[in-house]
Formats: C-alpha cells, structure tokens, sequence
C-alpha cells in the first residue's frame, strides 16, 4: 500500500508539474503547490482539479521570497518537495545567461534553506540530460560524466552539486535527482498539455502551431550534425511517463541515504526530422520546415540509458513516439489558443471523462 504524503510542487501549473500533480493526487498524495506564473497558467490547476476532482492548495509565490516560502511551510506539514520551479529554455538560456543563474540556481538555494529551517528532508529535483553536454552519440548513464554546454545545463548542474553537498553535511537528508530527457506529449484526455507563454522554446509547441497553420515552417537548427539525417537527435519521452517517474521517486526517496540520480528516457534516439515527420502523420497535416544555422549551446545526440531505474525501482516507460504525437496534436486541437480560450469548462468536463476509456498506445 503506497503511503500517502504530503507532497509540495515548485512551479505545479507547469508543463511537467501539471501533470505530475495528477499522477501524484491519482495516488493518493496531498499536493501543495507554489508557482509564479512566470512561464504558466493558473488554468493549468483548473484542469488538474477536472480531471482528480481535487483542487490542489497554491501559493502565487517567487521562491527567491524566503519570507513567503517560509509562511507556506509555517502553514503545512510537508513530507516531500518536488522541485520544478525554474527558466528552462536552452537557446534562452545563451541570450541571458545571468537570469538563468539567478532564477534556476537562486531558488534552489532559497528552497533547501526554509526545507532545512522547517526540517524537512526529501527533495526530488527536477534535473536535466543537458547536462551531459556534447557526449558520445551512445545511449548516456548516471556515471557518464556531465559536461554541459549552455547557461540551462550549467544551472541544472550547479543546483545538483548544491544539493548533494546539503545531502552529504546534513545526513538526515534524502534526495532523487531525475536527470530527464525530451518531455513532449500530453494527458491523454486533451485537457491538460503544453501551452508556453510567450516566445516558443520548445520544438513541439512549435510544431503544434505549423501543423494548426499559425506559423508557416518549423525552424531546424543545423543539418550538418554527425547523424542519420543530419538533424540533432533527441530522447523523446511521454510527460505522463515522466510525471510518473517523479511520483515513484516520492516513494523511494527514503531508499538509501544521500543523493540518488537517475535518467528518465526511452533509450530511443529521434531526429528533428523524424519527430516532423511523425507529428504530420499524428495531425494529419504537412509540416513544412526551414533548414537554420546551429543554435549556440546545442549539441548533436542525447539519448538517455534508463537501465538504472527500472533495475531500481521497475520504472519504465509505456508510451511511445506516435502516442506522444497523437496525444500533442489532440491537445492542440482541442486547446487551439492553449490556456488562454481554450475549451470550454463543459467540454473540458466532458474529455476528462472521456479520458478513462481512451486507448493507450504503448511501446
């Protein structure tokens, strides 16, 4: 029987934090999340509560407010954090690099100072495979060495190293690094997805909104890697995977003592090209696409090595490529202006029922 925790979410109306809560209410977890909206919608948590029947508790808070964060703990009896909360974009990350630095690493910093003062010692943290940097073109472990090349992967990397050092003079501390790769996908139901604010970053939402005829092409960064096509090669993995990998990391935090890291990937490697040509054959629509230069801080092939976990805790992935195309594009159709006037609440209802007799299709 799993035990039920009390589980507090940095950045939960995100992406991969939306639907992780799920997973986690699904499981029989409290859920506390903290957000500040930066790169999010408050919506997000609507449609968690359509498709749990559970409202999550929230706090519109920066966690760089120390004064704040420690009001929340004041207020709640906390097991376990999940630590999302941060900038996240590559290319960004190389046009303002200070910012990554300050937001990713600062509310890292902030998060383990109140957890220490409030005593409360499980922290899974949301790492990233960037950190690998330019490795070899081979299927990548925890053991590789971590060699990162952007602002992003460097923030990440830093905040690892905190963290292990906290484990390591606080004993009594336990906490699981997921070092995941390329989240694309969504719930299943089209009720919950990816609905950035702002410029695109990302290469699904982009090719959502060329396959909706919102932009004319998709911008490819570089044809000349060392690969099959050309293309820069990538670990795409469903985010319903990946938030339950972060739910079975809550219940094995108190595994062993320290740190614990882990990858969270397919072990399977898709070009840009190929992801193109298999979200055209998901939306039923030509994806026309625009060869660019190289964009600085990216590299040729990261592909994750995900023998670890599953030895460790039976964790695998369930989804495959297609399912994570198909389930994209239903978002996008059903949400064509993502959060902000999306669906309507009867018809959200409605898919968040019709959610438990869809089929899955599973690697």
């Amino acid at each position: 029987m799993t035990l039920r925790r009390t589980v507090l979410v940095t950045g939960g109306s995100g992406f991969i934090g939306s639907h992780t809560c799920v997973a986690l209410i699904e499981s029989g977890h409290e859920v506390i999340v903290i957000d500040d909206f930066s790169n999010s919608s408050p919506e997000a948590l609507v449609r968690v509560e359509t498709l749990t029947g559970t409202t999550p508790t929230f706090y519109e808070l920066d966690l760089r407010d120390r004064p704040g964060l420690s009001d929340v703990f004041a207020r709640h009896d906390i097991d376990v954090v999940i630590h999302f909360a941060a900038k996240k974009a590559v290319g960004e990350s190389t046009q303002i690099p200070l910012d990554y630095f300050d937001v990713n690493i600062g509310c890292t910093t902030s998060l383990l100072r109140v957890m220490h003062e409030y005593g409360v010692h499980r922290l899974v943290f949301s790492s990233s495979c960037s950190i690998y940097g330019d490795a070899l073109p081979k299927p990548l472990s925890e053991s590789d060495v971590p060699g990162p090349t952007n602002p992003y992967a460097w923030s990440k990397w830093t905040c690892e190293q905190l963290i292990e050092q906290a484990t390591r003079y606080h004993p009594e501390m336990r906490a699981t690094a997921l070092r995941y790769f390329n989240p694309i996908g969504a719930h299943r139901s089209g009720v919950l997805g990816e609905a950035p604010k702002g410029p695109l970053h990302n290469v699904m939402p982009y090719l959502m909104q060329v396959a909706a005829g919102r932009l004319p092409a998709l911008n490819v960064f570089g044809d000349d890697y060392p690969t099959s096509d050309g293309t820069a090669v990538r670990d795409y993995i469903h985010v319903v995977d990946v938030a339950d990998g972060h739910v079975a990391a809550v219940e094995h935090v108190d595994d062993v003592p320290g740190m614990q890291v882990f990858n969270l990937g397919t072990g399977v490697g898709t070009s840009v090209l190929q992801l193109c040509d298999a979200f055209a054959q998901a939306s039923g629509r030509e994806i026309a696409s625009v060869i660019c230069e190289r964009r600085m801080g990216d590299v040729a092939v990261l592909v994750g090595d995900p023998r670890k976990v599953e030895v460790a805790w039976g964790w695998r992935t369930r989804f495959d490529l297609d399912a994570m195309c198909r389930d994209a594009w239903n978002f996008q159709t059903l949400n064509p202006n993502g959060y902000t006037a999306g669906v309507s609440p009867d018809v959200v209802a409605a898919e968040g029922r019709r959610a438990v007799g869809i089929d899955t299709v599973e690697a």
